[in-house]
């Protein structure tokens, strides 16, 4: 038995040397490789931040209008006689719109028109006594203003008979209707809403304030129509509306047209509209240069042109446009950014810098 063990320990003894020495060789082979990982030098592709120059398109939704819509109605109150159009039904110019039953103006007319005679009589006697100078100047003039009253009475009196008459100051659809036959309506209540075809039609869309003030007249949009199979077509800003809405405090922003068929008042669509390129400082990078985005912000690798070390930087975003994404903090202007390649960055790694519009 002692001579067993002690056969095994002097086999021991003998390997050892050898382990160690392996071990030793294991570690030399090793290192190699841990400092490869540590000075390997990463291709990425990089661009340099701009200022903004991006022509940001807004969608907004709106509908058809005519360009003048107008309301007809009476100058006088009275009955009306009759309405001949409903809502949707088209009017050519001058044709009868509506009118009022005109018993009380033509009697107020045939009243005047006897006043007017009756005062003309009597300013004729009147004349001829005082040019044969039995009167005084004062009651020939007297006279005189009576004889102009009449007149004037006759001519009011002629013109209420006359608007007893709606007609059509235009070809056009009546959009609403106000008064029914035996109504009685009051002077300047609106018997219908017309909307005039020869003016034309606008597409009216609500814009909120800050993209509002960007817009001017003129500036181009593509119009799609819910409902029609054609393409989207272009039109201008013709009109923005001085006041915002009181509730949501968007401006009403109105295109022109162009000559169309099948264009109707209250058609629903939307509008593409091209907003100008921002000057407020922002900059532009490409969106493939973020990474860990999150609300209002994220990161963006950031190379140091000598060194070519890349280094995290927080920016604050803003807008998002084919591609681009228009920042206001965190970088400057002709800075390097890594925009492709950085999923196996970290920082403080190096980098070989592959340019790329930007």
């Amino acid at each position: 038995m002692r001579t067993y063990k002690y056969h095994k320990l002097s086999v021991a003894l003998a390997l050892a040397p050898a382990l160690l020495l392996g071990a030793c060789n294991d570690k030399k082979a090793a290192a190699p490789t841990a400092n490869a990982q540590a000075d390997e030098i990463l291709p990425v592709k990089v661009a340099i931040v701009q200022p903004s120059n991006l022509l940001r398109t807004i969608e907004a939704a709106g509908s058809v209008r005519h360009r003048r819509e107008t309301p007809l109605g009476f100058t006088t109150a009275g009955k009306v006689s009759v309405v001949r159009y409903d809502v949707g039904d088209y009017i050519k110019r001058g044709a009868l719109v509506a009118a009022l039953d005109t018993t009380n103006v033509e009697g107020d007319l045939n009243v005047a028109r006897a006043e007017q005679e009756r005062a003309n009589a009597e300013f004729g006697r009147v004349a001829q006594l005082y040019k044969d100078g039995w009167i005084t100047k004062g009651r020939y003039e007297a006279a005189d203003a009576t004889r102009k009253a009449a007149e004037a009475r006759v001519a009011q009196a002629g013109f209420a008979t006359g608007t007893s008459r709606i007609y059509a100051p235009s070809s056009g659809v009546v959009l609403s209707r106000f008064a029914q036959p035996g109504q009685v309506i009051a002077a300047g209540s609106p018997a219908i809403l017309m909307g005039q075809d020869d003016e034309g039609f606008d597409f009216r869309v609500a814009v909120v304030n800050s993209d509002a003030a960007k817009l001017r007249p003129g500036i181009a949009a593509m119009i799609s129509l819910d409902g029609q199979d054609a393409d989207p077509f272009q039109a201008t800003i013709s009109e923005i509306e001085g006041r915002a809405d009181a509730a949501t405090g968007a401006f009403i922003i109105h295109f022109r047209l162009p000559a169309k068929s099948g264009i109707r008042s209250g058609q629903i669509g939307k509008a593409a509209i091209k907003l100008p390129a921002a000057d407020d400082g922002s900059l532009q990078i490409p969106a493939s240069a973020l990474f860990a985005v999150r609300t209002g912000e994220g990161l963006v690798y950031v190379v140091d042109p000598k060194s070519n070390i890349v280094q995290t930087r927080n920016v604050t975003i803003g807008a998002l446009t084919d591609g681009f994404v228009m920042v206001k903090g965190g970088i400057s202007a002709g800075e390097m950014i890594v925009v492709s390649g950085g999923e196996k960055l970290s920082r403080g790694m190096k980098v070989q810098p592959v340019r790329t519009a930007g």
